[in-house]
């Protein structure tokens, strides 16, 4: 049996695309020039282009056309994910930017830090990179007086979640996920107009009942998910 035109131009551009014969932000054919490559109604291109974004494989974009969309990264709530290790398993490369570190001595850190301590606080604003776009800026926290060490790490291109991961364990972690508009500050960061809606994910970990860190990380709608999986609890 013969595919339907529409099917078999999404399976045209599906191939290319998964391929990487068409990459991440690059632009597919206008709608008249598919009609006329495939000598079909802009009904049929409309069908077709409409199933590649309905499979997140392209973004339809007011008076900008449809665009190859970069890949989401997955991660799960109930863990403590290395985003740069999940950019590299999307097979993007990463990179992490130091936008801003400072160490306060007496306890007091950046507005938004719900973390009780009472020795020094490093804090770290940087901006996290997939294959050189940016991906999420991150304001994070850090508990010098539990981790002393981290005042010796400069963080100019180390992401500090990755080296806490493999430097302190944590024993309990809390996670806390909203939506809300990109303040001036971020929006700079991330190369956006201010109000552009973000994902928030902040996360707290603790050592023994001890805060190691708190950390938000804001992310561009559209580049990251989280997944949860439940189950009934056993006995």
């Amino acid at each position: 049996m013969n595919m339907p035109l529409h099917e078999r131009i999404r399976a045209d551009f599906e191939a290319r695309i998964l391929s990487g014969a068409l990459a991440p932000g690059e632009r597919l054919p206008i709608e008249l020039e598919l009609m006329d490559q495939y000598g079909c109604s802009r009904m049929t291109v409309h069908r077709a282009l409409s199933a590649l974004a309905g499979a997140g494989l392209v973004e339809r974009r007011k008076k900008a056309g449809t665009v190859v969309a970069r890949p989401r990264v997955h991660a799960m709530v109930m863990q403590v994910p290395d985003l740069g290790a999940e950019i590299v398993k999307r097979g993007q490369a990463y990179a992490f930017r130091l936008h801003r570190r400072s160490l306060s001595a007496d306890g007091s850190a950046a507005p938004f830090v719900v973390m009780p301590a009472t020795g020094p606080l490093l804090e770290l604003v940087g901006v996290h990179l997939a294959d050189g776009h940016r991906f999420a800026v991150e304001h994070r926290v850090i508990n010098a007086a539990v981790v002393p060490e981290v005042t010796e790490v400069d963080f100019a291109d180390q992401a500090p979640g990755s080296w806490l991961l493999q430097h302190i364990p944590w024993t309990a972690a809390e996670t806390r996920i909203s939506a809300l508009g990109a303040a001036s500050a971020d929006a700079a960061l991330l190369g956006v107009a201010g109000g552009t809606p973000l994902l928030s994910v902040e996360r707290w970990t603790w050592r023994d009942n001890e805060p190691v860190t708190h950390v938000r990380q804001l992310f561009l709608a559209g580049t990251y998910d989280l997944t949860a999986r439940f189950g009934p609890e056993a006995g």
